[in-house]
């Protein structure tokens, strides 16, 4: 057994690990940074979603480290992509012109900027990244993890990593039960949580779909791949709720629940620079095409792409057969819904009503080069909903709705370590339920959802803060689990500096305003101007 130590052991080298071990690396200290999946970066990367951003993300409401990374991503392409000249002088550079985002791109362009962010440090030695590795066991003394066991992805001895603060930055909150922290899953009962979406009774294995996205493109020839085995399965798969079968052009408006019908045209030969990606203005999903184009081959010079490449994360890729967390079956469930993604793909290529009144677009063509993959998939499931520490807060439905708020915007918090802002968006669920889409307000992310109500130098650093089922809609994306993250990471530098603990920073102003203090100084964000919810 190999026993390694550092000042902070990050376990998850998703969003919210990269951005607590630059904190924490920032803040002098050594970081053992783990990840299961060969690259970092999570949801942007292995994942392959581009970044689910707000309406002001060009001027304010994230951290400078996030943004940081966001200028690292247009300079990359900049620096290394043949642009047009007039792509090139587009400050606000959207190299896949999605609707989804202002800065849609391809997942390995984020890769190489993390990488090269972390760069400094690994050469230092001050950090160490174990990678393929993912959490096995953990010991415990009282209420502080004291080691936590890793292995190896595609198998090998274990590694023992020892350090006094661990965060778990997990797509999952897999540390959780490891370390028999208290958490919980799935919905709240509305007795509990008073938020008007909630159940009367506490559903935890009602959890949101998880997604297996792919990337594809449409060029001459046929590229059909083989039927999978369970195609005919999903193509006859109606959930009660959709409005047809899941592998059609129909499905359930998320805002509205309205049944309506989604547009796909492949390469519409669009203006990357027309495309208004703002969502507060238009959800950007009626073309599927280019909702999260990832390369819009108008921005590279002529010869550069053949087609457009397009990141399928839509609708009918959602997998609603069951929860894929604190169940026996969970690799049976994340098999299935990388199956089902495969049959949405053949069914793309084979059946799917054209716009010329044809079928099916055999021109689709996988491409596994841009997500890094053996099966051209996603390296990793897009997962939406974690385990959730119970926590000293716990934001719920009614402190940042608009429809609660109103003018008066979300609940402001006197510990606040960040802002962010995103629709109550939730997917449908394992339970059987339709979209929840809940106009939202910006909103703060409170210290107390980051500390756990017993455990002393366990700190969540991802989607397993104290949310609700609920309010995780609006707390789950991009910038948000980058601002968790980045707050986890400087609080455990924080207290390693003062010789205190989380809980201590929180109960005593004094040690509050400081902690605040250093994380203005390096470029977080604590409240939002006077803007308005969408």
């Amino acid at each position: 057994m190999i026993e390694i130590s550092a000042d902070a052991l990050v376990v998850g080298g998703g969003l919210g690990g990269v951005a607590a071990a630059l904190a924490l690396l920032r803040a002098g200290r050594s970081v053992v940074l783990t990840e299961e999946y060969d690259w970092l970066g999570g949801q942007l990367t292995s994942q392959a979603v581009p970044p689910d951003e707000h309406t002001w993300v060009e001027r304010f409401g994230v951290t400078a480290s996030y943004r940081a990374l966001r200028d690292g991503i247009r300079r990359y392409y900049r620096d290394h992509y043949p642009l047009t000249e007039r792509a090139r002088a587009w400050r606000e550079l959207n190299p896949g012109a999605g609707h989804v985002s202002k800065l849609c791109h391809e997942p390995r362009v984020a890769v190489a900027v993390i990488e090269a962010m972390l760069a400094p440090y690994r050469g230092s030695g001050r950090l160490r990244v174990l990678q393929p590795y993912r959490p096995v066991g953990a010991e415990v003394d009282g209420d502080r993890v004291t080691a936590v066991r890793l292995a190896h992805r595609d198998g090998g001895g274990e590694i023992t990593a020892v350090a006094p603060y661990v965060l778990d930055a997990t797509e999952t909150g897999e540390l959780l039960p490891l370390a028999g922290a208290e958490y919980v899953t799935g919905f709240e009962a509305q007795d509990d949580t008073g938020e008007p979406s909630a159940p009367a009774v506490a559903q935890p294995m009602n959890m949101q779909a998880v997604s297996v996205c792919f990337a594809i493109d449409h060029v001459d020839g046929d590229h059909t791949v083989d039927k999978p085995a369970a195609y005919d399965f999903w193509r006859a798969y109606q959930p009660p709720f959709w409005g047809d079968r899941l592998l059609s052009w129909r499905c359930p408006s998320p805002r509205t629940l309205e049944i309506v019908e989604r547009s796909f045209t492949p390469n519409p030969g669009d203006d990357p620079r027309l495309v208004e990606a703002d969502q507060r203005v238009n959800p950007g999903d009626g073309n599927l095409w280019t909702f999260r184009r990832i390369a819009a081959r108008g921005n590279f010079r002529p010869g550069a792409y053949e087609s457009d490449i397009t990141l399928v994360n839509w609708p009918m890729i959602d997998y609603l057969e069951g929860p894929v967390i604190d169940v026996p079956d969970a690799g049976r469930h994340l098999a299935a819904a990388r199956e089902l993604s495969r049959s949405v793909l053949y069914w793309l290529q084979t059946e799917a009503p054209r716009h010329d009144g044809g079928t099916g677009y055999p021109g689709l063509r996988l491409r596994g080069d841009v997500t890094g993959s053996a099966d051209g998939l996603a390296q990793a499931p897009y997962i939406r909903e974690s385990r959730r520490i119970r926590a000293l807060t716990t934001v719920a439905e009614q402190d940042l709705s608009v429809a609660v708020r109103g003018d008066k915007g979300a609940v402001s918090y006197h510990d606040s370590v960040g802002v962010g802002m995103y629709r109550i968006d939730l997917h449908p669920s394992t339970g059987g339920d339709n979209y929840i889409d809940v106009a939202c307000s910006p909103f703060e992310i409170p210290l107390g959802a980051l500390i756990p109500q017993r455990m002393g130098n366990l700190l969540p650093a991802g989607k397993n803060i104290g949310t609700t089922h609920i309010t995780n809609g609006a707390y789950r994306l991009h910038p948000v689990e980058w601002n968790v993250g980045e707050a986890a990471g400087a609080l455990a530098a924080f207290c390693l500096d003062r010789a205190t603990t989380p809980h201590a920073v929180r109960a005593d102003e004094r040690l509050l305003a400081d902690y605040q203090h250093r994380l203005v100084r390096d470029g977080v964000e604590l409240r939002w101007p006077d803007v308005t919810g969408y």
